[in-house]
């Protein structure tokens, strides 16, 4: 039995696709193990959002390739960039065995078959099989107690940074009664949370919508929160969302749905509408700002958190000041915030990057100052609250410790023993750190 070592990258996807690689590879015979050193396959599931993402897939291959006292082994490489790059992956780092696309991972048992049998230099950048089986064995998962839903994959959007179109495609939606039945199938083997992710989540939009009319909503996704809510799983999350299919309908399912958690993921990008139009990203900040708006007037206490990147081509201090002042306005509960990345293949890469190293740090730092400060201030509505906390695992900070998340998404660590794993237990919190919340079981 031949052992595989799989590293994945990334996004939320791409940990999916790595649930169901090692799915998939299990069942047909390979062993997944934990240790890289004692594989005989070692496969790379790779990000290629931002250039340093990708940097980190080269030095891993010469890292494998030119380590003493160890067999070397067959190299794979999925996910993004073995579709943006292919075959030239074999030119720019030797080692490389063979690649598959984000599309191809359904064959990756043949594929790694026909590599230990001695063929070198595959390459498979095909479609996705229509059989594909998009199920992920519960002891493959990244929890026992979460899961990963793709209710979406690939992007239509095309903003001028993003190099997801080329990667993933174009957006194609699962069934809506294969998404329902997936999370039936979640819940009987006891998952409490699923996550339904997509790269643009809220643009659900199925070639069919049989089997969501009986769900209220405008927007086929609203109707289909209503009916993965209808399936009586403990609790639901959603994302990615895209602000532009952000619809008032989506806030009136969390209301309606107490299984529907209060936490929104929508990236903003930036604060000014100069450069959201030179993103394309399809919105305004007016827009955007009725959205926050809509989501705090919601009696769920919704938290909400956002993407942003600073340093974007032509960004002057006007932009950026007007992106301080949106940040101040939503009072993030949390903010990822990147210096602008120039990514090869996207209408961004032409332009001219005209911000400079220094200018993007200084306004990365200064940016996140001013998040610490708003998510200083939104936190402090914590202290003395009762969360429902997912058990999820032992924490790593604290002794006797338990780590979870919140219907709020917020990290949540509190004394407890195995007994409460799996379990979504009350706790108050008594203290905020930097990230997270600590508290005791009530």
């Amino acid at each position: 039995m031949k052992k595989v070592y799989l590293e994945t990258y990334g996004c939320q996807m791409n940990v999916s696709d790595s649930e169901r690689v090692s799915t998939a590879l299990a069942r047909d015979g390979f062993e997944m193990i934990d240790d890289e050193s004692d594989a005989d396959v070692v496969l790379i599931n790779t990000c290629s959002v931002r250039e340093k993402a990708e940097q980190k897939l080269y030095t891993q291959v010469g890292r494998l390739r030119h380590r003493k006292h160890r067999k070397k082994p067959i190299i794979g490489v999925l996910g993004c960039v073995a579709q943006l790059e292919g075959e030239t992956l074999f030119e720019r780092s030797p080692g490389i065995n063979f690649v598959l696309g984000t599309r191809a991972v359904g064959r990756v048992s043949d594929t790694l078959k026909q590599a230990l049998g001695g063929r070198n230099r595959i390459a498979d950048l095909g479609e996705r099989a229509d059989d594909y089986d998009w199920t992920v064995a519960d002891t493959h998962r990244h929890s026992p107690y979460v899961a990963f839903v793709p209710i979406i994959e690939g992007c239509n959007k095309f903003c001028t940074y993003c190099i997801v179109p080329f990667a993933r495609g174009r957006e194609r939606s699962l069934p809506a009664s294969e998404i329902v039945r997936q999370v039936l199938d979640l819940r009987r083997s006891g998952v409490r949370e699923v996550h339904l992710i997509g790269q643009n989540v809220n643009s659900y939009r199925p070639d069919s919508d049989s089997g969501l009319e009986m769900f209220g909503g405008r927007s086929p996704f609203s109707r289909l929160l209503r009916a993965v809510a209808a399936t009586g799983i403990e609790r639901v999350k959603f994302t990615t969302s895209f602000p532009r299919d952000f619809t008032d309908d989506i806030i009136d399912a969390i209301d309606s749905n107490e299984n529907l958690c209060n936490w929104v993921h929508l990236p903003v990008q930036s604060g000014s509408d100069r450069v959201l139009r030179s993103m394309k990203r399809g919105h305004t900040v007016d827009r955007y700002k009725r959205i926050i708006d809509k989501l705090k007037a919601s009696d769920r206490d919704i938290a909400i958190t956002t993407d942003i990147i600073v340093g974007f081509p032509g960004e002057s201090e006007k932009d950026f000041a007007e992106t301080v002042k949106l940040v101040e306005y939503c009072g993030f509960d949390s903010s990822y915030i990147f210096k602008y990345s120039p990514r090869p293949g996207t209408p961004a890469f032409e332009m001219e990057d005209d911000v400079t190293p220094a200018e993007k740090t200084i306004r990365f730092l200064e940016l996140e100052n001013v998040q610490k400060r708003v998510q200083s201030q939104r936190l402090s509505r914590y202290p003395g609250k009762v969360l429902k906390v997912l058990a999820e695992g032992r924490s790593t900070r604290t002794e006797n410790g338990i780590s979870g998340h919140s219907t709020c998404h917020k990290v949540v660590n509190f004394l407890g023993g195995d007994e409460h794993l799996g379990k979504v237990v009350d706790v108050r919190v008594k203290e905020i750190k930097a990230n997270s919340l600590f508290g005791e079981i009530i």
